[in-house]
């Protein structure tokens, strides 16, 4: 089981970075907004966080990244990373889709979860989760959709959570029929001490992913172009 989880998310002009200990759960984490400066600004937010925590990079047992949907670029930067630790020090690596960091953060209550990412020209990367007798699964496939196309997918009341900005938030009030609830932007913001715990859940169990095959996941809509 691994104990000692480095957590990398750079999906979108959001980025963060965490650690995780096993047997103490989240021990430090750094989220901030980037103008797509990953490239510079992500290994020393890793150094930093490390050095704070008196951690040497050697110390570390397993590394978690975010797969997408996100951008292009910002993904390829935070794969690249870890993957190239996974390699210079042998530690196991899982790629957790990006959704699934967002809406892990509203898995405490009971209403089915629309997870959503802003992907520009009025598109939206979203999916659904819905709590089962087993816990929560995932419902939909990722997608990337447009506002209108999510407001006829919703069939009751369902907590929306994410990239929400004020322009979208009035948009799915105004054309979801169904009562909807939209996390504030504090309980939306997507931290990668979530991503960790993701991470660390899948480790414990003997779970990695293959360097060779693991990549970003990206999204197509055949009616709304690239």
């Amino acid at each position: 089981m691994s104990s000692t989880v480095l957590a990398i998310d750079t999906a979108t002009k959001l980025a963060s970075v965490a650690l995780y200990d096993a047997d103490r759960g989240p021990r430090a984490e750094s989220t901030w907004y980037t103008s797509m400066n990953h490239t510079v600004e992500l290994m020393p937010a890793i150094v930093l966080m490390l050095e704070k925590q008196g951690t040497a990079v050697e110390d570390l047992s397993g590394l978690a990244v975010a797969l997408g949907p996100g951008s292009y670029t910002g993904l390829r930067i935070g794969l690249s990373v870890a993957k190239g630790l996974s390699f210079s020090l042998g530690t196991p690596v899982v790629g957790i889709p990006t959704l699934d960091i967002v809406a892990y953060a509203h898995f405490g209550q009971e209403l089915p979860i629309c997870a959503i990412i802003q992907a520009g020209r009025e598109r939206i990367c979203v999916a659904f989760y819905k709590k089962r007798v087993r816990g929560w699964q995932q419902i939909t496939d990722y997608h990337l959709t447009t506002p209108e196309e999510v407001a006829s997918q919703v069939k009751g009341p369902t907590l929306f959570c994410g990239e929400i900005d004020r322009s979208l938030s009035e948009a799915l009030h105004t054309l979801v029929e169904s009562e909807i609830v939209i996390a504030t932007p504090a309980f939306s913001l997507r931290r990668a001490g979530y991503l960790a715990e993701l991470g660390w859940q899948r480790l414990r169990r003997g779970e990695s992913d293959d360097l060779t095959s693991l990549e970003p996941l990206y999204l197509h809509h055949p009616g709304l172009g690239h």
